[in-house]
């Protein structure tokens, strides 16, 4: 399992506990010290859309100006934003058996614990 998030990030530490005390061995890749990959990325954002990988309530987010949210509304611009800036990505992403799940929701919950 692959487990992709910030170190830093609370949701991201309650997350791989919950994963960790479920039996799951998870890789972690930090998206500040690692960076992210644009064909993933592009993976994702194919598999889940650019409003479920982009936090729109985030720091980052309401950090930029105008301009640079508008760029989100294409794979092109929201990838460019996201590698530009990695915090925006919602956290984590969790890569299981072939499943992209993003975010910690109860939905995620019960389909990973």
């Amino acid at each position: 399992m692959r487990f992709i998030g910030l170190k830093a990030c609370d949701t991201c530490k309650k997350a791989q506990k919950a994963l960790t005390a479920a039996g799951h061995e998870i890789t972690v890749t930090d998206v500040r010290a690692d960076g992210l990959a644009e064909a993933e990325l592009r993976a994702w954002i194919a598999a889940k859309g650019i409003d479920v990988l982009i936090n729109r309530r985030s720091t980052t987010w309401r950090g930029l100006d105008e301009a640079a949210r508008s760029t989100a509304e294409t794979t092109d611009g929201a990838v460019a934003l996201l590698l530009e800036h990695p915090t925006l990505m919602k956290r984590p992403v969790i890569i299981a058996g072939g499943d992209i799940h993003v975010g910690w929701d109860k939905a995620t919950q019960a389909a990973l614990l």
